[in-house]
């Protein structure tokens, strides 16, 4: 059966923990920059077109070039037939392994789309990274990626160890990535018994109220990487035929979830993202139940921002690698 908890709002008077203040003149110069550029071209509207999606996918997030594909990454299929992208580091064992789970709203962004990050965590925290090629909505809504991250991550319990040297295992993502690795720890907890199977979770500016938070709801139509539009026409295509009700079901919304036995985690977003509720109300939540968080919220960041050449950028993914690495031993 499942259990709904009705999320605790954080109150006005709680001061944020904000990050990189310095450089918000920065930050928000290049919000300025992206508003302007984004208000020159025909608005996205709520449901992508299929030509636009196309053109989105093929360059799997990266704008106008597409990411290099580098020569470490690796191609497998793993879990009966689910695509994944594995680094892993030379010189030696690695520490643990980090499932990674990419964004893109449930309906693009792909497994070798960010190489270079990945590589990255790899080399760093020496880990071996496992990225999820999960199926993408509208062609396969609900349940299908959930599923294909769920079995990506029984298979790594299972097979870690022999493949890869260690058995300690982290999980995570960015945008709907986060989403879905919050879903994968709680499937495999409800599931199949394995609540403790994964020692960390990196989660970055992910939806987890897809019933819309009030961030999401008051953001309205500002043209950055995700507005109010945006966020709903994901949640049509992901989810079909359901309404604000059915989307406040744990198994789609795991702000909703009793989140017993999480792991210590690490949640991340900026204060121009319209999931910052999600994230504030999540991280609340995830401590009241017992795991330890940190919580980070980067001053002046829209959503998506680690995607882009700025100084937060380079912040979050080196405070990613310590946590990554914190987290495997």
């Amino acid at each position: 059966m499942t259990t709904t908890t009705t999320p605790t709002a954080t109150t006005t008077a709680t001061p944020l923990p904000l990050t990189d203040q310095d450089c918000l003149a920065e930050t928000l110069a290049f919000n300025a920059r992206f508003e302007a550029a984004a208000a020159s071209r025909p608005a996205r509207g709520r449901v992508l077109d299929a030509g636009l999606l196309a053109r989105i996918r093929r360059n799997r997030l990266a704008g106008d070039t597409p990411p290099v594909r580098l020569p470490q990454g690796r191609d497998r299929v793993v879990a009966g037939g689910v695509p994944v992208r594995v680094f892993v580091p030379d010189g030696g064992p690695v520490a643990g392994v980090y499932l990674h789970i990419h964004g893109g709203g449930w309906s693009f962004g792909s497994a070798d789309g960010q190489d270079e990050r990945l590589w990255g965590i790899a080399e760093g925290p020496r880990l071996a990274v496992v990225s999820v090629d999960y199926r993408l909505a509208p062609e396969h809504p609900f349940p299908a990626g959930p599923d294909d991250c769920e079995a990506v991550a029984r298979w790594l319990i299972e097979n870690a160890a022999a493949e890869f040297g260690t058995g300690r295992l982290l999980i995570g993502g960015e945008s709907a990535g986060a989403h879905l690795g919050v879903l994968t720890l709680l499937r495999l907890r409800d599931r199949h018994g394995l609540g403790g199977a994964f020692q960390g979770a990196h989660l970055l500016f992910g939806p987890y109220d897809l019933s819309m938070t009030p961030s999401q709801r008051s953001f309205g139509m500002r043209p950055l990487l995700s507005n109010t539009e945006s966020l709903l026409g994901s949640y049509e295509s992901f989810a079909p035929g359901t309404g604000p009700e059915e989307r406040r079901d744990p198994q789609l919304s795991p702000l909703y979830a009793d989140l017993t036995g999480m792991p210590p985690a690490r949640i991340v977003v900026g204060t121009e993202d319209p999931l910052l509720d999600d994230s504030l109300f999540l991280a609340q939540r995830w401590q009241a139940a017992g795991a330890p968080v940190q919580l980070g919220v980067v001053a002046g960041a829209m959503h998506g921002f680690t995607l882009f050449p700025l100084t937060v950028t380079e912040r979050t993914h080196a405070r990613e690698r310590e946590f990554l690495a914190a987290s495997s031993r």
